[in-house]
């Protein structure tokens, strides 16, 4: 309790800026190890002890921000989800219709999910990291997904359905078949968006569209 009491004094005696500053690299730090532990130790084995010995933070300062593991994944999870968004809207504004946007979203998405495969081994963390559907950062993503078809559909670039459903279905398909093709060897990027992308136009075009 006092190397907690005493994390939480050296912030409150911090300008606001700095104090800011510090909550930053404090988070990124324990989210860096995170990725390390978890990829080594798998994640049932990790501890929260085993994280922060990967960390220049006390045991009190890191429970300033997180109060487990759990939450540390799911925060593992939200920042993928948050740096995903602004490449979900370049590849939207870039796009001159909807099968073209489609083709380029799922191809972003399943580079990106490769990259941080790549640089979170997860086959040795045992876990792979899903984005809760409950968190802000997925509900962003989420809401995102829905703003671009709703746009497109207004724009006449997506037939007129159900933007709601749509979305989900589309983030449904992507995540599970990007997992699996992380998976899989020799993995196939291309097939693996191809089949994706046709899965979901398939399904759009045997979709009554709604009328005005």
């Amino acid at each position: 309790m006092a190397d907690r009491a005493y994390a939480l004094a050296e912030l409150k005696l911090a300008p606001a800026g700095k104090r800011e500053e510090t909550k930053r690299a404090n988070r990124s730090a324990i989210l860096d190890a995170a990725r390390l532990v978890f990829a080594e130790m798998g994640y049932e084995a990790a501890s929260v002890r085993d994280i922060i010995r990967r960390t220049p933070l006390s045991v009190g300062a890191f429970y300033n921000y997180y109060r487990s593991k759990e939450e540390v994944y799911e925060a593992l999870a939200a920042d993928g989800a948050r740096r995903f968004k602004p490449i979900l809207r370049a590849e939207y504004e870039r796009a001159t219709d909807f099968d073209g946007f489609l083709r380029a979203a799922l191809t972003a998405y399943f580079r990106f999910s490769v990259e941080e495969h790549e640089a979170w081994p997860l086959e040795r963390a045992g876990v792979y990291p899903h984005v809760r559907v409950d968190g802000p950062e997925a509900r962003a993503v989420y809401d995102e997904v829905k703003s671009v078809i709703a746009d497109g559909i207004e724009r006449g670039l997506a037939p007129r359905v159900d933007a709601d459903y749509l979305a989900a279905a589309c983030i449904g398909v992507a995540r599970e078949v990007c997992e699996r093709m992380i998976v899989r060897r020799p993995m196939d990027l291309d097939a693996a968006v191809s089949f994706a992308l046709q899965m979901i136009l398939g399904g759009v075009r045997a979709l009554p569209v709604i009328e005005d």
